[in-house]
């Protein structure tokens, strides 16, 4: 059932007011949908305790159903002036919404009475408070066991024809074939063109589960001339930039954290505004303490280059003061085009008991649609750390618990190492080359062995260094007369997930199978193998 509401909320809610005189206010009620028209008939009853929010201020709706909350015309906030808001309710556990024709969830509403700034892409069109205040909601009793939950990191099409690598290489495999009940995109939804968000949105609806977005930086209106009105497009399409939706599993936060600086070198960094904060202690203050709360952001918390801030330090370390005396928390980002899991500490700001753990997602586009194309015409498009593009399942338990699984786009089933190795070395030869595996999931304490033939296993060395898998590429590229594809695939950088173990060189002539394996935390032992060729030379 929804969470009553507390003395700290409406003391949070009472804060976070501003002038009368510079606000109006919405009234609305949230109503089960009994019949699914998607309009409240006579009998349909409103719903108690559930939270409603402006994106800034959050209340919860009373015995009939309904809400107040203020919407900012023209204020003067801390984070700037606003044209209008956009409300949304936070779709209570054993919930559902209905899905718009586009076949996104229909949990929000714009209140713009004046508009918005007139942008390439159009901004948000005037709307009256009166004309959309009520939210529909539908009972939903499937909801028992397990959330699975797909993660797609960085879609990022620059054309249609990338939007037809998502469908076949991503979206297709998948129809009808998953069991999952929501979904997350993490941001660079698209590649800088707007308007390919109706092709992208068409194409995600085939999965036919509720689909939640999170802007990147590759979603942003590039003629925006301050951070306020820089989502205008992205909100037009997918309502709010921060929000939260919620699960019997977990309840999960979409927070928009590029914060834009047009004019500057560079025009972004990673961060959060005033109003998300003050949105972020209104809703957390309603969850219990020890319920499963996932994150979900673009630009990772963490900084991808030591002494290089692409987040801002005091925000990450004013977020993570919220959320400190939460043990069950999840971060879960993107952006980089790599895949990494990273444990927050006291050295990135975290004081909580045990290491916040992030994950930052592979894209599914990987290194932008680029590289060789295959046999279905479908580019290679291997990151630049190794990992092949694909997607992120992600399944929550009751008890709050979760486990992660990366899936390699159209891979073999359970495929999660990628081995290089030579193919033929000669016999006596010093013992200098080696077998690299790269193990997609891979963190800095995994463990990972290899074994020549049935022989003993032994302990590979974690390496950061390029894939050399993606290093012949790079020497493909080179050597090529003519272009090898659109886009060449990425210069090889150091892997985080990198094992090297010594290939043998005084076994007998011939073919010897070279096995891994890698222990996966959360889906236990990976395989992989290959061969190699010890040969007799002559002078």
């Amino acid at each position: 059932m929804p969470h009553a509401p507390s003395a700290v909320l409406f003391a949070l809610l009472a804060a976070a007011t501003v002038d009368a005189s510079a606000q109006t206010t919405v009234n609305g009620v949230v109503y089960e949908d009994a019949n699914g028209n998607g309009r409240r008939d006579t009998r349909e009853q409103g719903i108690a305790g559930v939270k409603v929010s402006n994106g800034r201020e959050l209340t919860v709706t009373d015995a009939q159903g309904a809400y107040v909350l203020p919407i900012h015309d023209g204020s003067s906030l801390d984070e700037g002036t606003l044209d209008g808001s956009t409300l949304f309710v936070i779709k209570p556990p054993r919930y559902a919404t209905a899905n718009g024709a586009n076949g996104l969830p229909l949990f929000w509403h714009h209140v713009f009475p004046q508009g918005s700034a007139k942008l390439r892409y159009g901004g948000i069109a005037a709307t009256a408070p009166a004309e959309s205040s009520d939210f529909a909601l539908r009972s939903d009793k499937k909801q028992k066991g397990d959330l699975d939950v797909l993660v797609f990191g960085d879609p990022q099409p620059k054309t249609r024809v990338d939007v037809g690598y998502y469908e076949r290489d991503i979206v297709q495999p998948l129809v009808g074939r998953h069991d999952a009940r929501l979904g997350i995109s993490l941001g660079d939804i698209v590649n800088d063109d707007l308007s390919l968000y109706p092709d992208m949105n068409r194409v995600t609806a085939k999965l036919g589960v509720p689909w939640l977005h999170v802007p990147g930086n590759h979603d942003l209106d590039a003629d925006a001339t301050r951070d306020e009105d820089a989502l205008l497009g992205f909100r037009n399409v997918f309502g709010p930039d921060s929000y939260a939706w919620e699960e019997p599993q977990a309840s999960f936060i979409v927070l928009d954290d590029v914060v834009y600086m047009p004019g500057s070198k560079p025009s972004y960094v990673g961060g959060l505004r005033e109003d998300q904060f003050a949105f972020l202690e209104a809703y957390l203050a309603t969850l219990p303490k020890k319920q499963r709360v996932v994150i979900s952001v673009h630009i990772p918390f963490f900084d991808p280059v030591p002494g290089v801030e692409t987040f801002r330090r005091a925000d990450r370390e004013r977020l993570f003061g919220l959320l400190k005396d939460r043990p069950n928390v999840l971060l879960l980002s993107a952006h980089t085009h790599n895949q990494r899991h990273y444990y927050h500490d006291a050295s990135t700001g975290w004081q909580g008991a045990t290491p916040l753990h992030e994950y930052n997602v592979g894209a599914t586009c990987g290194a932008f649609w680029s590289g060789a194309k295959d046999a279905q015409g479908i580019p290679d498009t291997t990151m630049s750390d190794g990992t092949p593009n694909g997607y992120a399942r992600a399944k929550f338990a009751q008890d709050g618990s979760y486990s992660l699984r990366y899936t390699v786009a159209r891979g073999a089933k359970g495929e999660a190492i990628g081995l290089h190795a030579p193919k033929v070395l000669r016999r006596g030869a010093w013992p200098a080359f080696g077998v690299y595996a790269n193990v997609y999931m891979g963190a800095a304490d995994s463990r990972v062995e290899y074994r020549i033939d049935e022989g003993e296993w032994k302990a590979m060395k974690r390496v950061e260094q390029p894939d050399p898998r993606l290093v012949a590429e790079n020497i493909a590229d080179d050597g090529a007369d003519s272009l090898r594809g659109y886009d060449r695939s990425p210069e090889a950088d150091p892997s985080t997930h990198l094992w090297r173990g010594t290939l043998p060189t005084d076994l007998v002539l011939g073919e010897h199978r070279i096995e891994v394996r890698a222990l996966d935390r959360w889906q236990g032992e990976q395989r992989a193998q290959t061969r190699y060729r010890l040969d007799d030379a002559t002078e």
